[in-house]
């Protein structure tokens, strides 16, 4: 505020002028008040003031609004102050009232709409604007070009219907004006239908005042349908606009959701996988270990066989712990077969549980696809509904030719009259000729009678017979006015059915207009949903692809299982018969029955570790069995919340288009029918 008062009266004192007290008082008196507002209403502004003000204003200011009203611009002060606020960048309320402006304020506030990007409220009341048709025509192209303003105020500036026309023409290529205010001016009939005709396709004006302008309540309460009808779809455009923002925030958090979840289960197949190596690399160092002590001991045997005279003596006691030995085996096979049993008895109980799971997922797909179904059953509803719309266009439009039929059949009564009145007068005629004749023959007849007799007589009767020709001119020339009268009003006849016909016509075409445009609506939506439908179907596919994925991962895992089963149990069978052939060595040789014992023991040892090491592995793999299918449990339930989720947002779509279509002009139109 204090860098515009500075830059005023900087501006002042390099250009001359001396500074005005009410404009420094206002400024003064906004600073303290710590406004955005400069009010100069109703104090007079010079040319050289204007000029000052509008080189203030090329500079941005802290001021929003500019109140200008009744301060008696000259054409020349209105012209410099305009140009001043081309290229600000701050102001967004300019109110002119009040200040006369004509030809040249309307050309300048036509270049300031062109130019001007951050104007969004103009108040122009009582000027004189729409008095010059080409400085309004600029004004308007000016209108038509701008992108900004909301609000426009042009009560009291003398528009008649040629610029009507023209800011019609203006409103059919503005997308942004809001708020129009046209009350008492001069627009008239044909302004008001050009304004009508512009709103039919103008969808951003929601207000719009024509009050004193000599417009019809009809064409009125059209405008009026018009604005309103602009209004409901601004509004449920702007609810589109907000459910689609949160449906797309919606969508990209579960999709970020998906993508973690698809690279936390990456991880854990990847440390799987890292497992199952680090664990094939132990299992492959300790066979070779157990290789390396094998061939220790077959060293041993071999020197053992030099000692074989050395321990025939204490032959009977190995042979009694052979024996003993021997039990012990027979005992560690039974142990054996009975965990082999278990084992075997826990596969069939897994293949069981995996089978179940199987057929529950399969159970599940089988509800998804009837849901697929009821939606499918929901578009064809909706189809429904739009051809019983198209039926209902198909009556209005054979009301509209019953219509023109009445009304031709009108018109043709109306011709009947007329012809039986043309028959009714040219039957006074024929009477009236009729009687003169007769009333000739009589005077006639009575003049042949009495010509002898009343020659005196003939004058008076001559002068009759002139005054009775004057009354047949005088009732001839009556039958011709009457007749002239009749064909008048014949005339006005015939013009009020027309117009009448042409009024009904025009409501029922704008009737038609409505209904089309509703109708593109609905197949608008229709599509939507289609669109919606179908990109829940492919969501529903790819979620079906990423279930067969972890179902073939889960059979190569437990593919690796029953591999590594395998190996170790070869293993098992490979060491078992290993040994067997050092008890048969043993029992050949009976040298090293002592030393063997403690290395069978130590064998027995290995193999017990090697068995629990193996169980803990398998219960290790069980046990992220179990995690994979309740990560695959919670998965098929989210997909399940997110069908569900889908499907409500697909009723409530379909219950605000059936609102929406129930509260259209559709809907009242087709109402009474019902």
């Amino acid at each position: 505020m204090e860098d515009f008062k500075r830059t005023y009266l900087r501006l002042c004192k390099e250009g001359g002028v001396e500074p005005q007290e009410s404009i420094v008082a206002q400024l003064q008196e906004s600073r303290a008040a710590q406004g955005s507002r400069l009010d100069l209403r109703g104090r007079s502004l010079s040319v050289d003031t204007c000029s000052v003000l509008a080189r203030s204003f090329q500079k941005d200011t802290a001021f929003t609004e500019v109140l200008l009203s009744d301060c008696m611009l000259s054409e020349e002060g209105a012209k410099v102050l305009l140009t001043g606020l081309f290229s600000n960048t701050t102001v967004k309320v300019l109110d002119l009232k009040g200040n006369n402006l004509r030809s040249t304020g309307a050309e300048v506030l036509g270049k300031l709409l062109a130019r001007n990007k951050t104007l969004q409220r103009l108040v122009l009341e009582w000027n004189a604007l729409g008095v010059w048709d080409e400085a309004f025509l600029l004004f308007c192209e000016g209108l038509a070009s701008n992108t900004v303003l909301t609000q426009l105020d042009l009560r009291n500036n003398q528009i008649n219907h040629h610029g009507a026309s023209e800011l019609a023409l203006a409103l059919q290529r503005n997308a942004t004006l809001q708020v129009l205010d046209l009350r008492w001016n001069n627009i008239g009939l044909l302004g008001g239908r050009s304004l009508l005709e512009a709103l039919q396709k103008n969808k951003s004006i929601m207000k719009l005042e024509m009050a004193g302008n000599n417009i019809p309540s009809d064409t009125l309460k059209a405008l009026e349908q018009t604005t309103g009808h602009n209004s409901d779809i601004q509004s449920t455009l702007r609810e589109s606009r907000s459910r689609t923002q949160v449906l797309s925030k919606e969508i990209q958090t579960l999709k970020e959701e998906k993508g973690r979840q698809f690279l936390t289960l990456m991880e854990t197949i990847d440390r799987q996988r890292e497992e199952m190596g680090r664990s094939s690399g132990s299992t492959s160092i300790q066979i070779g270990q157990l290789q390396e002590a094998l061939n220790e001991r077959k060293s041993a045997v071999n020197s053992l066989t030099a000692k074989l005279q050395m321990t025939e003596a204490a032959l009977a006691l190995s042979e009694q712990k052979n024996n003993n030995l021997g039990e012990l085996l027979t005992r560690v096979k039974a142990e054996k077969e009975e965990q082999r049993e278990r084992q075997s008895r826990e596969r069939k109980k897994e293949q069981e549980e995996s089978a179940h799971r199987e057929g529950r997922l399969l159970r599940e797909i089988q509800n998804l696809t009837e849901t697929n179904s009821q939606l499918v059953t929901k578009l064809e509803e909706m189809e429904r509904r739009c051809k019983s719309q198209q039926q209902q266009i198909f009556e209005l439009k054979q009301e509209l030719t019953n219509s023109t039929a009445e009304l031709k059949l009108q018109l043709a009564q109306a011709e009947d009259r007329l012809e039986i009145e043309k028959r009714r007068s040219k039957q006074a005629l024929q009477d009236m000729d009729s009687l003169r004749q007769k009333e000739v023959e009589h005077v006639n007849r009575h003049l042949e009678e009495s010509e002898r007799a009343l020659q005196e007589r003939i004058f008076k009767l001559e002068g009759q017979r002139i005054q009775l020709e004057e009354e047949l001119s005088k009732a001839k020339a009556a039958c011709v006015t009457e007749r002239a009268q009749a064909e008048e009003e014949m005339g006005r006849v015939r013009a009020q059915v027309r117009q009448e016909e042409q009024e009904h016509v025009s409501s029922l075409e704008e009737k038609l207009r409505s209904v089309r445009t509703c109708l593109q609506e609905v197949q608008f939506h229709c599509s939507q949903q289609k669109q919606t439908i179908s990109e829940l179907q492919a969501k529903n596919s790819q979620q079906s692809i990423e279930i067969n994925g972890m179902r073939r991962r889960t059979e190569e895992l437990q593919q690796e299982l029953s591999a590594k089963d395998q190996e170790k149990v070869a293993e098992v069978s490979r060491v078992r018969v290993e040994l067997q052939e050092q008890i048969g060595h043993l029992q050949a040789e009976r040298t090293a029955q002592g030393g063997l014992k403690e290395k069978i023991s130590a064998l027995e040892r290995e193999i017990k570790v090697l068995s629990s090491n193996h169980r803990e592995v398998l219960l290790d793999k069980e046990s992220e069995m179990s995690s994979m299918l309740e990560k695959l449990r919670l998965k098929e339930a989210e997909i399940q919340r997110m069908r569900e989720d889908e499907a409500n947002r697909a009723s409530y779509l379909q219950s605000a288009i059936l609102t929406y279509v129930q509260g259209s002009p559709l809907g009242h139109y087709s109402s009474p029918k019902k």
